[in-house]
């Protein structure tokens, strides 16, 4: 069987064949984006299939506990909930809270869910987290949001390639099978993975104080007009706002970037001269940013501020070259195409457009004027769960916000705040752990549907195996929710392909218009790209050859101020990076319960210059608190050398008391609402020896059973829970 991996955005092609332990193998398909090649994470992903603690029946709380139930009971349960709160608080009483990893069709089906069976404009997902400053600094330069707007392959022909604030050697292996060619320059304050290859290749690693990517990126724009390497022609004939653009870079000499960021003025110069020299003899140049630059209360600007140097170097709609962000999750791409994120509809089109409204509406079929507008963020969202004007109840489909979300602590506290919290989950994650309702779904290999990669190319996912259990899909699950809400039952199709019939109508003329990428035309196997506009049109690989989506078909300049992403101080003095490992994904909800990947990576962990860790009074393997501002998290210290002594790192995989996001300070993008995921200002303190079981000491303030300890979903009744609770209840705390 012929399908895609269900990690992240490359959407490696793969074959499931009977057998094994889990039911299916997998290897790898030939495929442009992986080419017959597949990561750890891929090669292991049918384990999650066969999880020990696999969700294969419904839970509900009942005497503080969650108790299996029938279908029937537990959805009646979750719509008699989500009555209570829209008779007590109107229609935004009840939130919807989606996923990045979910499929086009589910993504489709869930925002009209939340608009039409609910009425709520409270609706967003944790795609937030992930690519809504790229989206929001692509929108504002070219007038549309492709992250690769341009196919995977085509780095393969690249001289030189920028990577700002991406670790694809870790995050996703196989691209870098298309960048053996190309010189790199990597802009990091770690000395990572994709960092030492640059360096042993014979590239420019870019290592500032964390935050500072905004000066670096002004002081690159700075070289490349001061020393002519900026193509003119392009420029004239392809943009507007070139000049507020070069003012704003001016002040920004190299060496004034050294002294704000440690980014030395002579690699700035180098790297500049690479890029704009392998740019003016004709060859392949990119520049791409990930989560290291976007993961910013100052996301936006930077993210802005790379795209500016490509648009200097004339390199968007360039055959050969171009700018693009590595998206994250499995369907980051397709995930906010149609209508899961709070501002947006089918197609890519916006809620407060009313041709949009009445065009989507009428797929629907819906009077445009009961269609909520625009809700709250999911950072916004997630905060004002419980409190008086925000939601009661929330439904949770595909994310684990316990511990993706920041501030962990706070939207922790939220959750707990909520008259219903009803989670569909294939496992028993951290947040369903605090759930009232918990619905058992379908994952990858049961299921069919399709994703969009990003390259913006829509695949199809097909199904393998029966899903165990009473397990349904979340299409089943939002269809028979809408019948007890009051809705039409053909309104809500249950048939994946229906709903994608559907999605194709509702996308028709937006920006991500999929109508002509049939079903048919993907299982012929075509590579079909969005925007595909009528069943005979090719699809569009290549977005900006000839023109850019704004009505004068320009691109724009967007000129940023710098201002530090964090500020350290005596009391926190150290630059915390956030970020992922190669052997997890995401929350870990999946990978934790991969036994292969478990044993690579099974506890937080902080990685310290040995200068620093002395300094601490922290040695190798010791437990050490990391201390922000608002919040304490415990790791297992790694000393390396290659760090900045001011500077440590954690991943974010984890759970409990050893969750990054406790760490994180509250401020959002004033333009994509991202919140400040990346850098906080910390300080070490060690923690006492661990005790006899091999837990820290004074660890128990977080004592729901993670991913190597909880059990079978069977045996929840006599198990689940925090030990010795009798009938207090776990969610709320209350007896």
């Amino acid at each position: 069987m012929d399908t895609h991996c269900p990690y992240c955005a490359l959407q490696c092609a793969t074959v499931l064949t009977p057998g094994g332990p889990h039911g299916v193998d997998v290897g790898p398909r030939d495929f442009p984006v992986n080419r017959g090649g597949l990561c750890r994470k891929g090669w292991t992903a049918p384990a999650v299939l066969t999880a020990p603690d696999r969700l294969t029946t419904p839970l509900v709380r009942e005497g503080g506990r969650l108790r299996p139930a029938s279908w029937e009971h537990a959805l009646s349960v979750a719509a008699g909930g989500i009555r209570a709160a829209r008779e007590a608080g109107g229609p935004d009483a009840v939130a919807v809270f989606g996923g990045g990893g979910l499929t086009n069709e589910k993504a489709y089906q869930l925002g009209k869910f939340a608009r039409v069976a609910l009425g709520t404009s409270q609706i967003d997902y944790n795609g937030r987290f992930c690519m809504s400053s790229a989206a929001a600094a692509g929108l504002r330069a070219f007038g549309v949001d492709r992250g690769l707007p341009f196919p995977v392959a085509d780095l393969s022909g690249a001289e030189v390639v920028l990577l700002a604030g991406a670790n694809p050697a870790e995050t996703m292996p196989p691209l870098l099978g298309h960048l053996t060619g190309a010189q790199l320059v990597v802009l990091d304050p770690r000395r990572s993975a994709t960092a030492r290859l640059a360096l042993e290749r014979g590239g420019v690693h870019l290592r500032g104080t964390p935050g500072s990517d905004l000066a670096v990126a002004l002081g690159l724009l700075h070289v490349v007009f001061a020393e002519g390497w900026w193509d003119r022609e392009y420029a004239a004939a392809r943009t507007t706002g070139l000049e507020r653009v070069r003012r704003a870079a001016a002040a920004w000499w190299p060496e004034r970037v050294e002294r704000v960021t440690g980014v030395g003025a002579a690699e700035l110069r180098r790297t500049a001269a690479l890029l704009g020299r392998a740019r003016r003899d004709g060859g392949g140049v990119y520049v791409l940013t990930g989560r290291g630059v976007e993961q910013h209360s100052t996301g936006t600007a930077t993210v802005g501020a790379f795209i500016d140097l490509a648009l200097a170097l004339g390199l968007p709609g360039r055959p050969g070259s171009g700018y693009g962000c590595l998206t994250g999750q499995g369907n980051g791409q397709g995930g906010r195409e149609h209508g899961q994120k709070s501002d947006q509809l089918p197609g890519y089109r916006r809620l407060d457009d009313p041709a949009a409204r009445a065009h989507v509406a009428s797929v629907w079929g819906v009077d445009p004027a009961s269609l909520p507008g625009p809700g709250r963020s999911a950072t916004e969202l997630l905060d004002s769960l419980g409190t008086d004007g925000g939601p009661r109840a929330l439904l949770v489909f595909g994310s684990n916000p316990v511990v993706s979300a920041p501030p962990a602590h706070r939207v922790e506290e939220r959750l707990r705040a909520l008259d219903l919290l009803v989670v569909a989950d294939v496992v028993p994650s951290e947040t369903a752990l605090l759930a009232d309702v918990v619905l058992p779904v379908t994952q990858w290999a049961e299921e069919e549907g399709t994703m969009t990669n990003l390259e913006g190319r829509v695949l199809r996912r097909r199904r393998a195996l029966p899903p165990p259990g009473a397990v349904r899909s979340d299409l089943e699950v939002l269809r028979d929710l809408a019948v007890r809400l009051g809705q039409p039952r053909e309104r809500f199709p249950a048939d994946p392909r229906a709903v994608y019939d559907e999605l194709r109508a509702a996308s028709a003329g937006g920006p991500a218009d999929y109508r002509g990428i049939t079903w048919e035309r993907l299982d012929a196997g075509e590579a079909l790209h969005w925007p595909c506009p009528g069943p005979a049109h090719p699809g569009t690989p290549r977005l900006f050859t000839d023109r850019f989506a704004h009505p004068d078909g320009r691109a724009r300049f967007a000129a940023a101020e710098y201002s530090p992403a964090v500020r350290t101080s005596p009391a926190h003095p150290l630059y915390a990076l956030i970020g992922r490992v190669l052997a997890q994904y995401q929350s870990g909800a999946q990978t934790r319960r991969v036994p292969e990947l478990a044993a690579a990576e099974p506890e937080g962990f902080v990685e310290v210059h040995p200068d620093t860790a002395a300094r601490a009074g922290l040695a190798d393997g010791d437990r050490a608190r990391v201390v922000a501002r608002d919040g304490t998290a415990l790791a297992t210290v790694r000393v390396d050398d290659t760090l900045r002594p001011d500077t440590v790192f954690l991943p974010f995989h984890f759970p409990g008391e050893e969750r990054a996001n406790l760490l994180t300070e509250p401020r959002l993008d004033p333009v994509s609402r991202m919140p400040e995921l990346k850098v906080c200002a910390v300080r070490l303190e060690p923690l006492r020896a661990r005790g006899p079981s091999g837990a820290p000491e004074s660890a128990g303030a977080w004592d729901f059973p993670d991913a190597r300890g909880f059990p079978d979903a069977r045996e929840l009744p006599g198990a689940a829970g925090r030990p010795g609770a009798g009938a207090r209840d776990e969610r709320t705390g209350r007896t």
